[in-house]
């Protein structure tokens, strides 16, 4: 008998889409209908994002995505995650006095913004449709306004006395009126509904789809909008957590000066399957780790909603993220010894570590001559702060609460999007950054900029360390899956931080050695760690502690307090917001999305 499902698993032959917003899935499906690809849709869908979820992500952020070519067979990451600024070094903070945390708000913590260059990229290197065509949705939607969440009228309401008092080009957009909107009211950006149509305004007149669009990126990065950006950057300072007001790093020509561009993935060969993620600096090797350690294990032999299969995941993910916060960086700038974390060996040497029982130690691995182990015991020691910081634009940058939240968890963080065409093209990303809650709105482009730069770290010896032209080791971590002969299975992600992996990894097992379809693995209860140092403001560490949704019951629930974790049991629904897309070797097609706030959907035919 099928297992509870809140949705049926969608199935279809000519396309599917799922994204973390019904409207930027469905702006998506349309896009198919109308004759595009699934690169064209997906570029589609992601601007429509950045009108639906503007607390989640936006144009000034950063997106990785993961892409299989039908024709070709093969697959590519574009890395649209802007570097840190030319002035953005180690010493420009100690001389303004930030030495151990780079805040998570403001204008300081700003990265070159990625994600436009990389969409347009993606779309002129394999779309098949005009520019105005796929930035229709997003224009309409950006012009004659979005129908609003209620996260995001959340959102807007914590962060309403910041607006007023300190950013009051981001009250000018959102809060219309004066006031918090309310949920299912329409929202208006003209301002950014006039920059994509510009955007298309200036191009008209050139010859050929694709330069159209390089004029479009030329226009993004070198014209009207990096001026803007660069205006603002120069005659704006605001206050942020360190207690003063500062500037922005970030200049006109910093986005002169870069552009998206494609790498390989990372490929992991895990029971018949070909897990594909970017590089060390995302967090991606993490999920091809936590799968090494749990290769050699019983994980297929263990009740998917059982405590043993939760512990066991639990202890492997926290010995990849500690090696995640040790190891991985820009590989531009430093050696991230990849192929031994990723090698049978050293996974062998590790799983060893993990016992019936729950640590509570920070176990990073050792590989002479690289890594640098964070000062655990310091982030610990900022569990205490932040709470109160979330609240004020720090932490993950979405899970800020409004006053009457006082007592519950806000949940959120990031976007996703997948689609899948006919010709078994796909496209797995997850669009991030340029967050309303943590820096203002820049007036005539009608969004904020990212601030990326908080997960750079301060010590020169880390891997992560800050400095000029390099990357921030980003949370965003998109998966595609191939099957072993090389041709495409599925696509998955989720939004949440330091959760992604880990949510994506439980769906994935579930998926693989328990027999459950993409609905089915979504739907199942979920967890996460949080025993590891967030990468985010203030980067704190709560050891041992395992966040759980109650639905697991009170025999889990209990053996697993037995075993030592330190739990925190939360709402049954509000672990992840998974999406999902997969296509079999005959050509059919299946999506499916988290029901958890009610807000992902995928649709397809």
């Amino acid at each position: 008998m099928p297992a509870f499902t809140t949705r049926p698993e969608l199935i279809g032959t000519f396309g599917v889409a799922t994204s973390t917003h019904w409207i930027a899935s469905q702006s998506a499906m349309r896009i198919l209908e109308l004759g595009g690809n699934a690169f064209d849709a997906a570029v589609a869908g992601a601007f429509v994002l950045h009108v639906a979820e503007p607390h989640l992500n936006g144009p000034f952020g950063d997106v990785p995505i993961l892409i299989h070519d039908g024709a070709q067979g093969t697959q590519r990451v574009i890395c649209g995650q802007g570097p840190s600024p030319a002035g953005a070094s180690i010493e420009t903070f100690a001389n303004l006095g930030v030495s151990d945390i780079i805040p998570g708000n403001g204008l300081l913590p700003a990265a070159i913004p990625g994600a436009v260059d990389a969409w347009l990229l993606l779309l002129e290197t394999y779309g098949t449709l005009d520019l105005a065509t796929v930035l229709g949705p997003a224009i309409g939607y950006a012009t004659n306004g979005m129908p609003l969440t209620y996260r995001l009228c959340e959102s807007i309401a914590a962060h309403r006395f910041i607006f007023e008092t300190y950013w009051p080009t981001s009250a000018d957009v959102f809060l219309p009126r004066g006031d918090v909107p309310t949920s299912g009211s329409l929202l208006v950006n003209s301002a950014l509904g006039r920059t994509y149509q510009r955007l298309i305004d200036e191009t008209r007149g050139i010859s050929g789809r694709e330069a159209q669009i390089a004029a479009a990126r030329r226009q993004w990065g070198q014209g009207f909008v990096a001026e803007a950006v660069d205006e603002f950057c120069r005659t704006t300072r605001v206050m942020d957590q360190t207690g003063e007001e500062n500037g922005a790093l970030l200049t006109g020509e910093d986005m002169a000066n870069w552009s998206a561009h494609f790498e390989q993935p990372i490929v992991y060969d895990y029971m018949g399957y070909r897990v594909l993620k970017c590089g060390p600096w995302s967090q991606g090797p993490v999920m091809a780790q936590t799968l090494g350690l749990l290769k050699g294990t019983d994980i297929a032999g263990l009740d998917p909603q059982g405590a043993p299969f939760v512990h066991l995941v639990v202890e492997a993910i926290k010995l990849a993220f500690a090696d995640r916060d040790t190891f991985y960086g820009d590989p531009d700038f430093v050696d991230v010894p990849l192929a031994q974390l990723l090698s049978h060996r050293y996974a062998s040497e590790r799983r060893a570590l993990i016992a019936d029982t729950a640590s509570t130690e920070y176990r990073p691995g050792s590989i002479d001559g690289f890594g640098l182990v964070p000062d655990y015991s310091a982030a610990c020691a900022r569990a205490k702060i932040a709470e109160e910081l979330a609240a004020s634009g720090g932490g993950e940058p979405t899970l800020a609460r409004s006053a009457h939240q006082a007592s519950t968890d806000a949940k959120g963080d990031t976007c996703y999007i997948a689609v899948i065409d006919s010709d078994g093209n796909m496209v797995s990303a997850m669009p991030s950054g340029g967050w309303i809650p943590t820096s203002p709105v820049i007036p005539e482009i009608g969004m904020p900029l990212g601030t990326r730069l908080q997960m750079a770290w301060l010590d020169p010896e880390s891997p992560s360390a800050l400095m000029p032209g390099k990357r921030p080791r980003t949370t965003l971590t998109p998966t595609m899956v191939l099957r072993d002969d090389g041709s495409p299975y599925l696509c998955l992600g989720t939004p949440g931080g330091d959760g992604q992996d880990q949510w994506q990894i439980i769906c994935l097992l579930r998926h693989i050695h328990h027999g459950m379809n993409l609905q089915e693995s979504i739907d199942a209860p979920s967890f996460h760690s949080e025993h590891f140092p967030s990468s985010f403001y203030p980067r704190h560490a709560l050891p041992g502690l395992l966040r759980i949704e109650d639905r697991f019951g009170d025999e889990a629930l209990s053996d697993l307090a037995r075993r030592g974790h330190v739990l925190n049991t939360c709402d049954g629904w509000s672990e992840g917001r998974l999406c999902a897309a997969s296509r079999s070797s005959s050509g059919v097609l299946r999506a499916a999305a988290n029901p958890r706030e009610m807000q992902n959907y995928a649709v397809g035919r």
